[in-house]
C-alpha cells in the first residue's frame, strides 16, 4: 500500500451516473459520524501522530478535511451557479500552519457536519446536466460538478485512511 493514497488516487468513471452521485453522497453523508468516533477520543498525544514522516499530523489532518471541504464546497456552488467560473487554488502546505491548526479538532468536526450536511442537499438534488456543468481551477483546469462530488467523497476517506494508519502506529 503507498502511504500517500491508501485508499487508491481518485478514479472517477467516463460517465458518472446520478446513481454514482448517490453513493458518493451517501459516504459523505456519514463521514463526520465516521471521523469523530476516530478522533474524538484522542489525546494530545495522539493528535500529534503522523501516518508518514514529514506528514500533517492527525489534528492538521482534520483541520485540513474541514478546509478543503470548505473551499470544494465554494466551487461546486459556483460551478452550478455561475457560467464556467474560474476558482481560485488555496496553499494546504501554508494553511495546514496556520495558528487554527493548533485548535482542538472539534470546530473542524463542526464545520465538517454543516457543509457535509449543505453538500449531500445539493448532491441530492442534481440532475444529469448539472453533473457536466464545470468550473476552472487555477492550476486543474476544467472540473465537472460530477468529479467535484467525487472528489468530495474521496478526499474525506483518502485522509480519514490517514488518520487510522497514524493512530495504528
Amino acid at each position: 500500500m503507498d502511504s500517500r493514497f491508501p485508499i487508491g488516487e481518485l478514479h472517477v468513471p467516463e460517465h458518472v451516473t446520478l446513481e454514482d452521485i448517490q453513493q458518493w453522497v451517501r459516504e459523505i453523508e456519514t463521514y463526520t459520524t465516521r471521523l469523530r468516533e476516530t478522533v474524538d477520543s484522542l489525546n494530545d498525544e495522539e493528535l500529534h501522530k503522523t501516518y508518514r514522516e514529514g506528514a500533517w499530523t492527525v489534528r492538521q489532518l482534520v483541520h485540513h478535511i474541514a478546509d478543503s471541504q470548505l473551499t470544494m464546497y465554494q466551487r461546486l456552488k459556483l460551478a452550478l451557479t455561475d457560467d464556467n467560473p474560474t476558482a481560485p487554488a488555496f496553499d494546504q502546505e501554508k494553511w495546514a500552519v496556520l495558528p487554527d491548526t493548533e485548535l482542538p479538532v472539534e470546530p473542524s468536526i463542526k464545520m465538517l457536519e454543516g457543509i457535509n450536511e449543505r453538500i449531500v442537499a445539493l448532491g441530492n438534488s442534481l440532475t444529469e446536466a448539472q453533473l457536466q456543468r464545470t468550473f476552472i481551477h487555477q492550476v486543474n483546469g476544467e472540473i465537472t460538478v460530477a468529479k467535484k462530488i467525487a472528489k468530495l467523497a474521496w478526499h474525506e476517506e483518502h485522509h480519514l485512511a490517514h488518520i487510522k494508519i497514524a493512530l495504528a502506529k
